[in-house]
């Protein structure tokens, strides 16, 4: 028994709480299965917990003969398993030799672990000793030598519990094992909305909430990636939950490739929730003495409403899942080549902008797609990572050098998962692509996947990468993916194993970047895939900032940003300010409104600064400057949602410093309307006592004020009726930045 995790060894009942969460199961009398009985709020520690169990007489199906309470139909449990008398879907399933499902998996230990343990080979959150403790339950299979471990980490400084299950193999016999969920939770009542980011390309997590209904909601990724279409996240919050109060559950998949997130509702309304590795085209062979360890799936619990869930999983992934050597660094403000040049360019080009970057006070160039073999368009060169003389005489080494000269850090593109048909590799191993041999391969943006399932094929490409990063002074890296694995084969693998490709694909992944980052821990990856369709926890543990969405449009980056916000960093948003008019669509914004909406997130430009006019690059000049000033301000303090661009004309947000020292709000108008009505703005977060300055200004507010009454919108003209009427309109697509600063009271007495 710990501080944290408390054992009725008795009644074999399990207490995992730290005062803001309670989480409790027990060992069931006769068939030695885990039964939940509590998630949510923390509550007292108690000698039994047997007032928690629900047994009623039910038509049914019954384990033990004569015994019509032992449905497991009926009971809530912490890794169910179909078809001994529970028919709704499992959280495990297995293949015996005999072609049967059935299992049984019966407590036989526990074991307690002061901090975390690692996953083998996975991302996963981190603690040391006084950070966190770890459950592990140990079960036995009654029909097999197959042993199942439940891992539970309660973290002591957040309300959030991670959990991952791994299956071991010590008999001399082979399964095949088809399902392993990371997560299941039963909850007793089905009084819950369903909230998912969903989305495509370029336009990115959309949040959507909808309420439950009796039977199966899912969301999930047969892609290979956890793709656009669904990220890996969802959120169970009470009918009342808003932004600001009421009770939520949100849960996080630590995990890049194909996902299943799933809510079944039972006829008697109790919720089963469960994440894990999608089983669709999903297999594991389970060899004699063989381990398969999951996925490791974040629950978060909240009664601060959906802001309270955020903050939490920020915290926590700001500290325990992003690497302590960028959890707390200052990220450089950078400027991509992407929109100013595309593919079109040359050392000298290149150079040009890198001057003028450095004189508008940007920190870091980099260098996208175009630099490598004969990659003049998107129809080859991939695999090929080699400079391309023709555009940089003296390869990325020497440009490296001469943009480091100018007092700029230097980084460069690369797609490691792709090829393209004319490149070396493809000629010498066409059995390294994803596909049958036999059978048609189909392409996107003229490329196919490299089969990372296969060793050999990321020392390959590491080779190739090595050789570039060693030979060049290279301090960012941006790391994309722009196509889905369709055809999914390889054909490395026998025919038992290919269920098995896709999950070992996304480890090649991972042991590429451990591979790249072992060489290079300074290095800064940011990850990308078409924009966000890897946008995961898993990749954050490698990447500590990602590519959000390919559209920069900054009234479509209010939805995209916001959504994202729901789980991940404001750290790790990648947000840029780039072109007008805009390359996804076609809009004109304001360089402020851009800005205004980017700086709620890594930050940079994308565009030709060379073609500011001088007007403009001294707006930018500004804007970098301010950044500079409020970058730690922004990327580590709490963030508030508080007008959604999802339900109205106007979005706002705000971020307030952990000591509520200052804040930044970020207040965003889509449309001009006529005869506007009033409006305000109620912020949060603030010390309620204390005395804020907007902005430099004379006037003063107090914390409460700001937070109950809010921002007062509309102007006061009285005595001043012409200069209404003279006043400059906003227009359309108008934002406004406030900082508050705390002052002190002395002060203001004069």
């Amino acid at each position: 028994m710990t501080n944290y995790i408390h054992i009725n060894e008795t009644s074999k009942e399990f207490h995992l709480t730290n005062g803001k969460l309670s989480y409790i199961f027990r060992v069931m009398e006769q068939t030695k299965i885990l039964e939940q009985l509590y998630a949510g709020k923390a509550i007292r520690h108690q000698e039994s917990f047997a007032h928690l169990i629900e047994r009623e007489i039910r038509p049914s199906n019954n384990q033990v003969t004569g015994d019509h309470t032992t449905s497991l139909e009926h009971i809530k449990q912490e890794m169910p398993v179909y078809g001994t008398t529970d028919f709704r879907y499992p959280g495990m399933e297995i293949r015996y030799p005999d072609g049967d499902r059935i299992s049984q998996f019966e407590y036989r230990s526990y074991t307690v672990v002061e901090g975390k343990k690692r996953l083998p080979d996975l991302p996963a959150t981190f603690a040391e000793e006084h950070e966190a403790t770890t459950l592990e339950i140990h079960l036995e299979d009654r029909y097999s030598s197959l042993m199942l471990t439940l891992s539970y980490t309660i973290f002591h400084a957040y309300s959030a519990l991670a959990r991952h299950a791994s299956i071991e193999n010590s008999g001399n016999e082979t399964f095949q094992l088809e399902r392993l969920m990371s997560l299941n939770l039963d909850l007793p009542m089905n009084d819950y909305d369903f909230i998912h980011l969903h989305g495509a390309w370029a336009r990115e997590a959309q949040l959507e909430r909808k309420p439950l209904i009796t039977g199966v909601q899912s969301i999930s990724s047969t892609r290979g990636a956890s793709s656009h279409v669904h990220n890996p996240f969802f959120a169970l919050a009470k009918k009342n939950t808003d932004e600001q109060q009421g009770e939520v559950f949100g849960f996080s998949f630590v995990y890049s490739g194909n996902f299943l997130a799933q809510v079944e509702v039972d006829p008697y309304h109790v919720t089963r929730a469960m994440m894990g590795i999608n089983p669709h085209q999903f297999s594991w062979e389970l060899e004699p003495g063989s381990l398969f360890t999951a996925p490791e799936a974040v629950m978060v619990y909240s009664d601060a409403g959906l802001n309270g869930m955020s903050r939490t999983f920020h915290d926590l992934y700001r500290q325990q899942l992003i690497s302590p050597k960028w959890s707390g660094r200052k990220r450089p403000i950078l400027i991509n080549n992407w929109e100013a040049t595309y593919f079109d360019f040359n050392e000298e080009k290149i150079l040009e902008l890198a001057r003028d970057a450095k004189g508008l006070g940007i920190e870091l160039f980099v260098l996208d797609d175009g630099w490598f073999g004969n990659r003049d368009n998107d129809a080859g060169s991939l695999g090929n990572w080699t400079a391309d003389l023709k555009k940089l005489p003296e390869g990325i080494a020497g440009l490296a050098d001469k943009v480091h000269a100018l007092g700029l850090q230097f980084g460069v593109w690369f797609e490691p998962e792709m090829v393209s048909a004319d490149a070396p590799i493809h000629a010498l191993y066409p059995e390294w692509k994803i596909g049958h041999p036999g059978k048609n391969i189909s392409h996107g943006r003229n490329q196919y996947v490299l089969d990372f399932s296969r060793p050999e094929v990321v020392d390959n490409i590491f080779d190739q990468m090595d050789t570039v990063l060693s030979d060049s002074a290279i301090d960012y890296v941006k790391w994309d993916m722009n196509r889905y694995i369709s055809e999914a084969f390889s054909q490395a693998l026998p025919a038992a194993k290919q269920g098995e490709m896709m999950h070992r694909y996304i480890l090649g992944v991972y042991a590429l970047y451990t591979k790249i980052l072992t060489k290079y821990p300074d290095l800064l990856i940011e990850s990308c895939a078409g924009g966000g369709a890897r946008f995961d926890a898993g990749l954050l543990y490698y990447a500590p900032q990602t590519w959000a969405s390919d559209d920069t449009d900054a009234v479509e980056r209010l939805k995209i940003q916001y959504g994202t916000s729901m789980v991940y960093p404001l750290s790790s948003i990648g947000s840029h300010v780039s072109a007008v008019p805009n390359h996804q669509v076609a809009r004109m914004t304001s360089l402020k409104m851009r800005s205004d909406v980017a700086a709620f997130g890594t930050f940079g430009y994308e565009l030709d600064s060379t073609k500011l006019s001088e007007e403009e690059k001294e707006i930018v000049r500004e804007q970098v400057a301010q950044i500079k000033r409020w970058q730690t301000l922004i990327h580590q303090g709490d963030f508030y949602r508080l007008q959604s661009p999802f339900e109205g004309n106007t979005t706002a947000w705000m971020v307030v410093a952990p000591d509520k020292s200052e804040a930044l709000v970020g207040v965003y108008h889509v449309l001009a309307q006529p005869n506007p009505a009033y409006e305000r703005v109620s912020l949060a977060g603030l010390d309620e006592a204390a005395l804020y300055q907007l902005d430099g200004e004379a006037m003063t507010r107090f914390g409460d004020d700001l937070m109950q009454i809010g921002l007062v919108l509309g102007g006061n003209y009285i005595g001043r009726a012409q200069e209404y009427w003279s006043r400059t309109m906003p227009g359309d697509f108008s934002s406004q930045l406030y900082h508050l600063q705390k002052i002190d009271k002395s002060e203001d007495d004069g």
